[in-house]
Formats: structure tokens, C-alpha cells, sequence
């Protein structure tokens, strides 16, 4: 069994009650998004409300996550309650496409449905409908119902899956500001990939982010991207 906990710097997340552990991609997502201008902050399947604890780390919003699960739930309300910032940071137990919680200008999702390898929209809805996750288009339309409208969705999903969801966002009206495709080593094809989406038509910004500059050597910008976070830097 491994740790029930992971200590950051300036928190702590316990996970041992939830499916989704600490892991690189929610880290990634929670030090990539753009928050400087933030001041209300919606955290979609927040587990145990790592990413909304890292937001609330880097600015003043108001963060609030949402999480299905009620074990889940619970542990990410301990864990806030353990933060320096419990009175920024609220964790509601709910399913995302029946929330009701007014408009949010940041919306974050790292979800656990996005480790499937279905991304066709019936195998996926399929799928869905079996293990209770949501569908790309599940998420799309609860993110249009609940961001603001200058807001900015960002996301963190399997490279292999990016055509497919930019696709469905578009048909939303909701495009891609900025991309950064995720390698672990040089010369290794991206296996995840970045996005912050918009209601606005703009060019796409796009990037590539090197986790390992060589086999367990971080990249500098990795570490710089991290360091805020991670003990190791």
C-alpha cells in the first residue's frame, strides 16, 4: 500500500480515500493554469482537493471543488481544513451536471474519466453510462453553463484525446488560447496535454513541456514550473 499522504510544501493532501491519488497530471494542471487574474475558482472532480489547494496556494480567489464521490468528498474537506487557506476553499459533494453554483471565471478539471482510451463520443457516452462517468460532452456543458462570459476553462487529458476534445469544445463555442503538449524525454511523443479554452476566437498559443531532460534528470522547466510545490525543489 502506499503513503495515505503527500506532503507539498505549504500543504499537505491526504488521498488514501480516494481513486484519484496525487499523481503528475494534477500537479501539472494546478501549477500550469494561468490564475493571475482569478477571483472565482471552480475545481471539477476535485478528489482530494489537490488542485484546488495549489490554486489557493498561488492567488486570492474564492476556490471551490466539486467531487461525486463521498468518501472522496469528505477527505478533500479534511485535508482544505488542515490548509492555511479553509477560508478560501469550500469542497461540495455533488454531481457537476446538476451543480448549481453560480458563474466561476476559472474552471479546472482533472477528471478520472480522461484515463479512458474511448474517445468516441457513443463508445464514450457507453462507457459512461456503466461506470458513472461523465462523457467530453458532459463536462463541456456543465463548463458553458457554469463559466463566466471572459472565462477560461483549463483541462489536462491524454494527447490521443485532443483532436476529439477541442472538436466537441468548438461545437460549444469554446476554443483553445493556449496548448502545451507534455513529454516525459526529448524525442518520446506528448502523452498528455494542456489546455485553457475560451468563449473567444483567438490564435492558439502552443508550446511543448519536457518533464525529464534525461532519464530521472527534471527538465529546468519542469522544476521551474514546480518548485512552489514539490519538497524535492
Amino acid at each position: 500500500m502506499g503513503n495515505p499522504f503527500f506532503r507539498f510544501k505549504q500543504f499537505e493532501i491526504w488521498h488514501d480515500r480516494c481513486a484519484m491519488k496525487v499523481g503528475t497530471d494534477g500537479v501539472l494542471l494546478g501549477a500550469w493554469t494561468d490564475v493571475s487574474h482569478s477571483q472565482n475558482v471552480l475545481d471539477i472532480g476535485t478528489g482530494s482537493g489537490l488542485i484546488a489547494l495549489m490554486i489557493a496556494q498561488r492567488c486570492r480567489a474564492k476556490v471551490t471543488g466539486v467531487e461525486i464521490d463521498a468518501e472522496a468528498a469528505k477527505q478533500a474537506c479534511e485535508n482544505v481544513a488542515l490548509s492555511p487557506w479553509k477560508g478560501r476553499v469550500s469542497i461540495r459533494q455533488a454531481d457537476i451536471t446538476a451543480f448549481e453554483g453560480g458563474k466561476y471565471d476559472t474552471i479546472l478539471s482533472n477528471p478520472p474519466y480522461f484515463r479512458e482510451q474511448v474517445y468516441c463520443s457513443d463508445i464514450q457516452r457507453n462507457a459512461a453510462r456503466h461506470t458513472g462517468t461523465l462523457t467530453f460532452e458532459d463536462l463541456l456543458d456543465a463548463v458553458i453553463r457554469l463559466l463566466t462570459d471572459d472565462g477560461c476553462f483549463s483541462v489536462i487529458l491524454p494527447f490521443e484525446a485532443a483532436g476529439y476534445f477541442i472538436g466537441s469544445a468548438a461545437e460549444r463555442h469554446l476554443y483553445p488560447m493556449y496548448r502545451t503538449n507534455v513529454q516525459t524525454r526529448p524525442g518520446i511523443s506528448p502523452k498528455r496535454v494542456l489546455l485553457t479554452l475560451s468563449r473567444n476566437i483567438l490564435p492558439c498559443k502552443e508550446d511543448t513541456l519536457v518533464i525529464e531532460s534525461e532519464p530521472r534528470i527534471y527538465s529546468p522547466d519542469f522544476i521551474q514550473l514546480v518548485k512552489d510545490f514539490y519538497l524535492a525543489f
